[in-house]
């Protein structure tokens, strides 16, 4: 896994890691040290995963952020949203960051509240034109393979998108869904 930076020590309550290949998961709560109840809507909690930027790999990060945000419990509408964004983001990490070589992709998921945030991460190429990249049928890979409608379809299907990217630095896409859509958060009091 990635080296833990002082402010990550410093939120981890306890750390689980779970290794097989060349993947790595690790699950992070702050509900002890923040002092919440399991299931208590202002609950934060973490996960993190690292694979190898192979294409066998997109299903499985799919599986683990639908997995993942299942503890809220969501619409089978709202978890399908969730699933398919992160299957876009991550092959566009694969596809287009690596250009299908080597690399690591890292995604980060967090649950605070009713709201889960999705960051995918690569260190690859980067992109050129973040807003021109946006465009639905942009595409920088063969026309016959690629449609250019990822950011498009992540944008549609999440609460919001954030993409930062520098070339030859990689890629990050932050995307963030309510479990219950139309709803907003409860505050603490």
């Amino acid at each position: 896994t990635h080296e833990i930076k002082g402010w990550e020590r410093q939120c981890m309550s306890y750390e689980q890691e779970y290794r097989k290949g060349n993947a790595a998961f690790r699950a992070v709560s702050n509900s002890e040290k923040s002092g919440r109840e399991k299931g208590e809507r202002g609950m934060k909690n973490q996960m993190e995963l690292i694979f190898d930027a192979v294409s066998q790999n997109e299903a499985f990060a799919r599986v683990t952020a639908g997995a993942f945000f299942s503890q809220l419990n969501p619409t089978l509408e709202v978890m399908a949203d969730v699933k398919t964004a992160v299957s876009e983001a991550v092959t566009n990490a694969i596809v287009h960051g690596y250009q299908n070589k080597p690399g690591k992709v890292r995604m980060q998921c967090t649950i605070e509240g009713d709201t889960m945030t999705v960051v995918v991460e690569d260190s690859g190429i980067g992109i050129e034109d973040v807003e021109k990249a946006r465009q639905p049928f942009y595409t920088t890979g063969p026309r016959e393979e690629r449609s250019g409608m990822g950011f498009a379809v992540m944008e549609a299907f999440m609460d919001s998108l954030h993409v930062e990217s520098s070339q030859g630095r990689g890629t990050r896409v932050e995307m963030k869904k309510k479990a219950v859509p139309g709803t907003e958060a409860i505050e603490d009091a």
